[in-house]
């Protein structure tokens, strides 16, 4: 089960259920495969809305490495999501939004 207050999303992938979370080297992966110059860089690329569907796969992916998933981006496009492209959306900006969140 996923925990949203330690970052975590749930994502079904080819029938399993799996938890997604942007931990520090996922982040740090993230940042190499969309070649952002930082951190700062890539949130404000997703704020500003300047972003397309690899970039949502680059953040699943890396949100799924970063709860212990050893698939790659290939085998993530490959795969079988439940609820499809829009979950891939929904997915990728909960991801963002609780790995950048202010605890309250």
């Amino acid at each position: 089960m996923a925990n949203p207050w330690a970052g975590e999303v749930a994502l079904t992938l080819d029938g399993e259920r799996r938890v997604a979370k942007l931990t520090l080297g996922a982040l740090a992966e993230l940042e190499a495969e969309l070649g952002a110059d930082s951190l700062v860089a890539l949130v404000e690329r997703f704020e500003s809305g300047r972003f397309g569907t690899r970039d949502m796969v680059a953040v699943v992916a890396a949100g799924l490495h970063g709860g212990g998933w050893a698939g790659t981006s290939a085998d993530l496009l490959g795969a079988e999501i439940s609820g499809g492209p829009l979950e891939v959306a929904r997915v990728a900006g909960a991801l963002l939004a609780r790995a950048f969140a202010v605890p309250g």
